[in-house]
């Protein structure tokens, strides 16, 4: 039985938003998926949008954020664990994934040698934004189990005994030897105390076993700084070999069935990013096989970096979705002053700049996704992607933070507790900006990847300009844009802004191809055009803002 309050009535508060398919209420989000590749996964996708829609699997969330992960240095004997135990929850939300195949269903036609589904990158992701959403913490492991099968493939035999463990659509939480597992997740450990960024000034030592080589076992000593997901089955780690910076693969247990010499020193207290258990680790001699050749580390680690990056920008987009979705949630059925804050004006300008952010946001990364899929038979595609992918990485993770917070104010104190969803996302979102790659080295990444391959320039302006004289403010911006690089020894110091307008003028000419004309046109007059503010809710007379907050609403039964 419930009891009423003594003192009031429970009224002028928003319903929870629960029970919403979060890809068939999503118009953005279908629209785009079936754009670039991804139509034939959209049954999928609608059942497992209404699966993680549900009041239950978004508790998990809460749950896996509230009840953090716990290092098991010692068992009650003094013997050496180190092992980390979760709440149920987030193994609930690691099964999910799985099933979906969100850790590699990309990769799945490399078991039965054919060639790959077409939009399968682009479907998957489709399914981490959605799950973005309910929990972002878990998706660590997630994209970096799918990131290492390429990392994998330049050691064809480690690959092939890897490869039908990673496959597995089954969660296995179980601390045992991988090969007494029913599915196994990958880590990686890159950084060091010393060296951050730059990983060619670590220190690990690789010793190589019997002669060692490619495939061979080598002994690691040395430590980590950061050690993502610590209780995966294997990691991607680089150390010093004889000839040089190498990648190497990393068990947690060795092929005898010995727990490798790991020692788990402390799990970070991150700001975020709460449900995932990130650590530093020392290497004690740790079993380890090198992936391709010694000296060639960066190389082969740089495939696996390159995919966590999208990842990092889909996630990011996917987050800034439902914070705009909670936002414009609270503000449907919030009434202040005696009129629902939706139909405020001021706050409906602030919501529709949100909502036209986080489309543009995901409708570049979805982009990038599908040269992802067709970079392997189109050098167009292959092209885009190698500049494209930093450039999104670096502009929707940075937007993140921001757009989360304003978001966050539009539920005013309701925002500001741990109860909602809204404070869990702000402190989720800088973690993309910073992980695999800060701003500055995605700016870095931009130019090098143009000096090399200058061509790829005109490859990105032949696309943008394919919508040119559809909007006067998009076509000036374009042409600053190609000033923006006649002077390329000042470049360096400029690449923010060069980078940043490179990330605009991709979305903004994805919008003015494909979505509603009030919304390109929105996109294109305030981030183009003059007396659009630092801060959202500067929309200029004239931009439908109605129409823009109610294509990105969503309503649960939906």
């Amino acid at each position: 039985m419930t009891y009423p309050f003594a003192t009031h009535e429970v009224f002028n508060q928003p319903p929870p938003l629960e029970e919403v398919n979060w890809f068939s209420a999503d118009q953005a989000l279908v629209e785009t998926v079936e754009r670039e590749g991804g139509g034939k996964a959209k049954p999928s996708l609608a059942a497992f949008g209404a699966k993680i829609g549900t009041a239950e699997m978004i508790d998990l969330g809460r749950q896996a954020n509230s009840y953090l992960p716990v290092l098991k240095s010692f068992d009650r004997f003094g013997h050496r664990l180190d092992q980390v135990e979760f709440h149920p929850a987030y193994h609930q939300l690691m099964a999910l994934s799985v099933e979906q195949g969100l850790h590699s269903s990309p990769w799945e036609h490399l078991r039965d040698g054919g060639d790959p589904r077409p939009g399968a990158i682009v479907s998957r992701l489709a399914g981490t934004y959605m799950m973005t959403q309910v929990e972002a913490g878990h998706g660590c492991p997630i994209t970096m189990t799918n990131a290492a099968v390429p990392a994998l493939l330049f050691q064809p035999d480690l690959a092939a005994q890897w490869l039908p463990r990673i496959l597995s659509r089954h969660y296995d939480k179980r601390f045992l030897p991988a090969h007494e597992k029913t599915g196994v997740t990958f880590g990686m450990g890159m950084t060091e105390k010393q060296g951050g960024t730059d990983v060619r000034a670590n220190t690990s030592k690789a010793v190589p076993v019997d002669g060692g080589g490619p495939g061979r076992e080598y002994r690691i000593t040395g430590h980590k700084w950061f050690f993502s997901a610590p209780m995966c089955d294997a990691f991607l780690v680089l150390a010093q070999a004889p000839g040089g910076l190498s990648c190497f693969l990393l068990p947690r247990f060795t092929p005898d069935g010995e727990v490798n010499a790991i020692a788990i020193q402390r799990l970070k207290e991150k700001v975020g990013n709460r449900s995932n258990a990130s650590s530093e680790v020392e290497f004690q001699a740790a079993s380890a096989w090198l992936i391709g050749e010694e000296g060639r580390g960066v190389r082969n680690i740089i495939e696996m970096a390159t995919y966590t990056r999208l990842d990092c920008a889909v996630a990011s987009a996917g987050m800034m979705r439902q914070a705009v979705s909670q936002a414009i949630h609270h503000c449907a059925y919030r009434s202040v002053f005696q009129k629902h804050l939706i139909d405020q004006p001021l706050m409906t300008n602030v919501l529709a700049d949100l909502a036209l952010e986080a489309e543009a946001a995901a409708v570049l990364s979805f982009r990038v996704a599908r040269a992802f899929d067709r970079a392997g038979t189109s050098a167009t595609e292959a092209a885009f992607r190698r500049i494209m992918t930093p450039v999104a990485k670096y502009w929707v993770c940075k937007r993140a933070p921001n757009l989360a917070y304003e978001a966050m104010e539009c539920l005013g104190g309701n925002g500001y507790v741990e109860e909602g969803v809204a404070g869990r996302i702000y402190r989720e979102m800088p973690v993309n900006a910073i992980w695999e790659g800060s701003g500055n080295v995605m700016c870095l990444d931009v130019l090098r990847a143009l000096g090399r391959e200058p061509e790829a320039l005109e490859i990105l302006f032949a696309e943008f300009g394919a919508v040119r004289g559809e909007n006067a403010h998009y076509d000036k911006a374009l042409d600053r844009l190609r000033e923006g690089f006649d002077d390329f020894g000042t470049l360096e110091g400029r690449s923010r802004q060069v980078v940043e307008d490179l990330a605009k003028i991709a979305a903004a000419s994805i919008l003015i191809a494909h979505a509603p004309a009030f919304v390109s046109g929105a996109y294109c007059a305030s981030r183009f055009g003059s007396g659009h503010g630092d801060l959202y809710g500067t929309l200029p007379v004239g931009v439908d803002l109605r129409g823009i907050v109610e294509r990105a609403r969503v309503e649960p039964g939906r």
